[in-house]
């Protein structure tokens, strides 16, 4: 749905502001499999990073939705890689 941040999500884990403009831009975080974005601990640091940016004004969600996650392979043991995907949600935003 927000196919831009195809490009723009890093490899950072947790809240980051991806694309910032004057009065807005798009924040993405990472949920789990079984517990949604909604209910992600994370959309709580997300919603602070947007009031932080807006400052005193009041904001617009203008869109949301999943944006590119990544995979990445762990190996805990030598020779046993694992490819964990990771899911990412995006919140496209405007500052009134």
């Amino acid at each position: 749905m927000l196919a831009l941040l195809a490009l723009l999500v890093g490899c950072a884990d947790g809240v980051k502001l991806v694309q910032e403009q004057e009065n807005g831009g798009v924040v993405v975080y990472p949920f789990k499999e079984g517990q949604g974005p909604l209910l992600s601990s994370f959309r709580t640091e997300a919603l602070a990073v947007i009031r932080r940016k807006c400052g005193e004004r009041s904001y617009d969600i203008l869109r949301e939705g999943e944006a590119k996650g990544r995979a990445r392979v762990v190996s805990p043991i030598e020779g046993q890689e694992e490819v964990i995907h990771e899911r990412r949600w995006g919140i496209q935003f405007q500052c009134r």
